[in-house]
Parts: structure tokens; sequence; C-alpha cells
């Protein structure tokens, strides 16, 4: 049985997602003082770092400053990261309750554009799996109604608007292919997330407390080590393998494993919803999966060709 190039870094990336969403809030919500998630950006920022040095080394340190590919790996790596600080100040402003599940639905975007624009279709019962996913993915992140206060109607645009970021930023992965290589992309994903930074540092509250000892930014940067690692291998799974397949089974995995684990760390108790969310999604991603493995024919994509390009990771 020939298992599909892309595979294993899909089903790679929602296991370190997975743990960092399971850790990703306790230094901020766990310990005391805490340290706070803007600056956990500004953490998650750095620890791009070393694995983009890592890709930089697997290609002979080469960067392309085309145009083409400093807009290709801009429109990624702003697309990702502004969600991200948007995402810290809609929470601030709206109930996560209902945030959440509008922009876990962003995968829905990604299936959208890449159906239309770039003509991927799925086969079989591969269909099927994505018609799962999505109720899946919703009911995954559903979250018990809380009292926190709602300010205005802003942050529900602003959620609709990291919905569509999101969305958009792994149909680009997808479709600048042909124009810029993956090592190349994650380059300028790097530096964007870099250079927003400040934004982070002027959106940190440094009148509060801060942990500034070891469970602060030592800890923050070994969670969030997780999360960088996995933005390679998921920009490798959506480079070699079909967008509408792998944004869903990434999306609807990883809530599944972070579930999992909050329950042995934090003992907490996923809903009657969360746990049918589990349960369609661990069906979709086994449907798409198997269809694939099965019947995938390689997916015909010409990047701009480089020594590591030849190379398996």
């Amino acid at each position: 049985m020939k298992i599909s190039r892309w595979l294993p870094f899909a089903l790679a990336t929602p296991v370190l997602w997975g743990v960092w969403g399971a850790l990703t809030e306790y230094p901020e919500k766990w310990i005391s003082p805490p340290f706070p998630a803007t600056l956990g950006y500004v953490v998650w920022s750095l620890t791009m770092i070393p694995v983009v040095l890592f890709v930089l080394w697997r290609n002979k340190w080469k960067v392309d400053i085309s145009a083409r590919s400093i807009l290709y790996g801009s429109a990624v790596g702003f697309s990702g990261a502004a969600g991200q600080l948007l995402l810290f100040w809609v929470l601030t402003r709206g109930p996560a309750y209902i945030i959440f599940p509008i922009i876990c639905l962003s995968p829905a975007v990604t299936i959208l554009l890449s159906a239309t624009l770039l003509r991927e279709r799925a086969r079989g019962i591969a269909t099927l799996g994505i018609l799962l996913s999505m109720p899946a993915i919703f009911l995954l992140a559903l979250q018990e109604p809380d009292s926190s206060p709602v300010h205005g109607h802003l942050w529900l645009v602003l959620a609709i608007l990291i919905f569509l970021l999101w969305g958009v930023q792994a149909y680009f992965m997808k479709s600048s292919a042909d124009s810029i290589s993956s090592e190349d992309l994650f380059f300028y994903m790097t530096l964007t997330g870099l250079l927003l930074t400040p934004i982070a540092f002027w959106m940190t509250d440094f009148s509060a407390p801060i942990n500034w000892g070891l469970k602060g930014a030592p800890l923050t940067a070994l969670i969030q080590s997780l999360n960088a690692w996995g933005c390679l291998l998921f920009v490798l799974a959506v480079r070699y393998g079909k967008a509408i397949i792998v944004v869903p089974m990434v999306n609807g995995l990883f809530p599944v494993v972070t579930i999992t684990l909050s329950l042995v760390v934090y003992h907490t108790l996923p809903t009657r919803l969360n746990l049918l969310g589990i349960l369609l999604a661990l069906g979709a991603i086994l449907l798409m999966a198997l269809d694939e493995v099965h019947n995938e024919r390689p997916v015909e994509v010409k990047p701009k060709m480089t020594e590591a390009d030849s190379m398996n990771y």
C-alpha cells in the first residue's frame, strides 16, 4: 500500500498543534502571576527562528527575493499572524463561546476557494469525510456560555474577518505552489510574524503583574515551539496534498488531541456536543485518509525547484 507524501505531514501536524492547544493557556491561566497571551505571540514568533534556520540550512541558505516570492510569502504570513493578533483583542470584547465556533469554520473558505479556483476535487468517500468534518469542527469548538462582558459589536465583525483570513491563508499556501518553494514560503511567513511583534507588545498591559520567571517566557517558548514546527509540517502537507483534504483533516483532528489532553492535564470534561464532534471528526479523518491512500494519484505541482525540494524532510 502506497502512502501519499502529504499524509504523514497531515497526521503529524495536529499532534503537535493538539499538544500545543492543550498547553498554550497554561502560562496565562494556570500560573500566578500569569504570562499574557500577547507576549506569548512574541515568544511564538521567536520560536519560528530555529525552525526557519533548519529550513534555510536544508535549502543551502538560499532565499528567493523576487517580488513574486515576497508577495506570496507575505500574504500567507500576514493572513495567519494578523488573524492571531486580532483574536487576542476580540476575546477581550466578545464571548469565546461564540467567537471560536465562527473562526473554526475557516476550512470552509479554503475548500470553497480550492474547489472553484484551483479545481481541486475529492473522490469517493473522501467527499463524505469533508462533509462530516465541517459539523465536527464546529462541535469541537463549542464552549459553555460564560459571564464575560460583551463590548459593542466590532468583535463579531473582527471574528468574521479572522475566519476569512485563516481560510484564505491555506488557499494561498496551495495556490502559490507554482511560484514559490516551500522553503521560501516559510521564510517569509516567519519574517511577517516577526514584523508584527511590536503590535503584540503594544497590546500587552504591562501595568498588570507578569511572570518573568521560568514559568513565563521559557515555558511559553517550549510550548510555542510545538506550534512553530507544526506550522512547517502544515505548509508541507498543503503543498504536497489537496487543500480541500488536508485543511479539514488537520483542523478536525488537532482539537480532538487538545480535548483529550485537557481531560488528562486539567481534568476538564468535554461536553456531549464536544464528544459528538470527536466522533464525527475521527470518522471524517478516517474516510479522507483511507480514500486518499488507496486512490490518490500524485498531485502535479511545479514549484521553483531547489536541491532541498528533491529531498524528503
